[in-house]
C-alpha cells in the first residue's frame, strides 16, 4: 500500500502525519503550511520521531471500537462530541472512541505515537490534523513555550501582539495590518511565546482556521474575492455554518446571527495568502502590544487606559477544555508552565503599550495602526 507523508516544523519541534489516504496528509499540509513548514517527506523515511497515523479502514475502526466499549470504560466531551475512553491497560496504551464521528485512537505516549481511524476521510483527515497541533504544542511546551490568547503580525522581524477578550478587534487589528505590504499575518487567536536569550519574547504562530465576519471582509476587499472563489467551486473550511456561505454566494453583506452569535466566514490558513494575498510569518520578536476597541463611527484614536499583560490573557489547562489532555500529548499544563508564564509576562510588561479605539475603515485603522506600532 502506499503511503503518505507531511513533516510539521517549528522552533525544532517536529512531527510527521502519515497516511494511506493523502487526502489526510493534504489536509494537514493544507492546515499547517507556511506556518509550521508542513511539506511531504519519504514515508520510509519516518522511524522514532513523534507520529500520527491517518487511515480511514471500515473493519480496523469497529475492532477498535469494539475493544473500547467492550472493556470498561468511561464518557467524557473531546472536540464537542462524546468520546468513549477505556480503562487504564497495562501495555501504557490509550484506546477511545467518538461513536459519532466513527472516529477511534490509539496512543503510546511513550513512543509519542498516535492512530486516529475511522470511516469518513473528511473526520478522519480534521482529527488527524488536530492531534498532530496538540502533539506539536505538547513539544514546544515542554521546550519552555508558553500559549498567549493574543492575535499577532510581524514587520521586519518585530511582532505587533494584540490582546482582548471576543469581540475586543483582535482579528480586525491583526487582518487591518497584515493587509499593508510587508507586514505578515502570525497568527489569528494564540500564540506560543518564550523568553529568548537576548531578552526578549520569540513569538511562533499557533496554526487555526480564522473566523472572520462578513462585515470585515467586506472592508479589507476580500468579499468579491471569497464569492468568486466560491462561485467556481473552491470552498472555506468546512466549520463554517452553511447560512454565511450562501450569504456570500447571493451576494449578502449583512451579518448571520444565531443566538447573539455572529455566523463568520471560516478562512483555512493558506487561503489568507491564495485568495487575499497576505502573507503568513512563521516567527517574530514581540515588540509591541496593542489593546484595540471597536467602535462604529470611531476615528482610530489612542486612548488611556492601565491594560497590561495578565494571567488572563495565557492560555492555561482549565481555559482548553475543548481538548483536554486524554491522549496524553502534551504533558504539562495546556498553556506551558507557570514559570515560563510568569517569565514572558514579566518581559511583554516592558514593551510599549498601546490602547486604541478604532472604527469600520479599515484603511484609516490600517495607517493608523501602522504609524502608532512602528510598522509604517
Amino acid at each position: 500500500m502506499s503511503m503518505h507523508a507531511v513533516r510539521l516544523e517549528s522552533a525544532g519541534a517536529a512531527v510527521t502525519v502519515v497516511s494511506a489516504q493523502q487526502a489526510v496528509t493534504d489536509w494537514s499540509a493544507r492546515y499547517f503550511g507556511t506556518w509550521w513548514k508542513a511539506a511531504p517527506v519519504d514515508p520510509a523515511s519516518v522511524c522514532a520521531e513523534p507520529l500520527v497515523m491517518g487511515s480511514v479502514d471500515n473493519s480496523e475502526y469497529d475492532a477498535l471500537a469494539l475493544s473500547v466499549t467492550q472493556s470498561p470504560h468511561t464518557s467524557t466531551t473531546y472536540a464537542r462530541e462524546q468520546l468513549l475512553l477505556a480503562g487504564h491497560a497495562s501495555d501504557g496504551v490509550i484506546r477511545a472512541v467518538s461513536p459519532e464521528a466513527a472516529l477511534a485512537y490509539r496512543s503510546e505516549p511513550g513512543a509519542l505515537r498516535l492512530d486516529v481511524i475511522g470511516r469518513v476521510a473528511e473526520n478522519v483527515a480534521t482529527a488527524t490534523a488536530r492531534l498532530a497541533r496538540e502533539m506539536m504544542r505538547g513539544l514546544l511546551l515542554r521546550d519552555g513555550w508558553a500559549v498567549l490568547h493574543a492575535s499577532a503580525v510581524v514587520h521586519e522581524g518585530r511582532a505587533i501582539l494584540t490582546f482582548g477578550s471576543k469581540g475586543a478587534g483582535k482579528t480586525t487589528t491583526a487582518l487591518a495590518l497584515a493587509s499593508r505590504p510587508g507586514i505578515g499575518l502570525l497568527a489569528n487567536d494564540r500564540v506560543f511565546v518564550r523568553p529568548d536569550e537576548r531578552g526578549g519574547v520569540d513569538v511562533l504562530p499557533w496554526p487555526s482556521a480564522a473566523a472572520v465576519g462578513l462585515g470585515l471582509m467586506e472592508a479589507l476587499g476580500w468579499f468579491a474575492t471569497a464569492r468568486e472563489r466560491l462561485e467556481a467551486g473552491e470552498a472555506l473550511h468546512p466549520t463554517q455554518d452553511m447560512r454565511v456561505t450562501e450569504a456570500l454566494l447571493v451576494g449578502d453583506r449583512t451579518p448571520v446571527w444565531e443566538r447573539g452569535k455572529e455566523l463568520k466566514v471560516q478562512v483555512w490558513p493558506n487561503q489568507f495568502t491564495d485568495w487575499f494575498g497576505v502573507p503568513l510569518a512563521t516567527r517574530g520578536e514581540a515588540a509591541a502590544l496593542v489593546f484595540p476597541r471597536v467602535e462604529p463611527g470611531a476615528v482610530p484614536a489612542v486612548e488611556e487606559t492601565s491594560r497590561t499583560v495578565g494571567d488572563g490573557d495565557f492560555m492555561i489547562g482549565k481555559t482548553e477544555d475543548r481538548y483536554p489532555d486524554i491522549f496524553r500529548l502534551v504533558g504539562v499544563d495546556g498553556g506551558g508552565t507557570q514559570a515560563a508564564r510568569q517569565s514572558v509576562g514579566r518581559l511583554l510588561a516592558g514593551l510599549p503599550h498601546h490602547a486604541v479605539v478604532l472604527g469600520h475603515d479599515v484603511t484609516a485603522t490600517a495607517d493608523f495602526l501602522a504609524k502608532v506600532t512602528g510598522c509604517a
